[in-house]
């Protein structure tokens, strides 16, 4: 069994932005947990999968990502999870609740993956800069720091990306393209 996860990932200029704020957190702060996965989004948790139906899954994914459209995306400002976890805030489109409730139907009536938590509360789409291992004085320095600052970019997500944990990090297993 593996851990995966599904999620949109921004542009490349965008993660590198991205990543030097989350690298800012590591030094400054000591949280790091945010730099073990890429700049992202997540759709569907992390859930767990039989390796040897990577197959179905990946087949699943990428008929779910043929019959949707490219998915434009804006980040604006920062925002918290209070008292650990500070995060690049994502408007929430019609378009992106959509796509990530349909994402949620689909894999939970073809392949049976239900996140119980996402099922009880509703999606706040996000992007995390400093992850739970950031202590609460550190939030308390930190947050107002970040509360003011001005970040705003706008991009188009054109595809799905599956993350497998490798036991140390999240990496990009594969993608699927939305239809065009």
């Amino acid at each position: 069994m593996s851990r995966f996860f599904v999620a949109l990932l921004p542009p490349q200029y965008i993660q590198d932005y991205t990543n030097q704020i989350k690298q800012y957190f590591a030094e400054q702060y000591a949280s790091c947990g945010a730099q073990k996965s890429p700049p992202h989004i997540t759709l569907q948790p992390p859930f767990e999968w039989a390796d040897g139906n990577l197959s179905v899954l990946e087949a699943a994914l990428k008929e779910f990502a043929s019959e949707q459209q490219p998915v434009p995306v804006t980040l604006s400002g920062f925002d918290a999870f209070a008292p650990r976890v500070i995060y690049i805030n994502v408007v929430k489109s019609q378009a992106l609740l959509t796509l990530q409730a349909n994402l949620m139907v689909h894999l939970a009536s073809h392949l049976g993956i239900v996140d119980q938590v996402s099922q009880s509360r509703p999606f706040a789409p996000h992007m995390t800069v400093a992850f739970r291992d950031l202590t609460k004085q550190n939030f308390r320095v930190a947050w107002p720091e970040f509360q003011q600052r001005q970040l705003n970019f706008e991009f188009t997500a054109e595809n799905l990306t599956l993350l497998l944990h490798d036991g140390k990090r999240w990496q990009v297993k594969s993608e699927f393209s939305f239809s065009t």
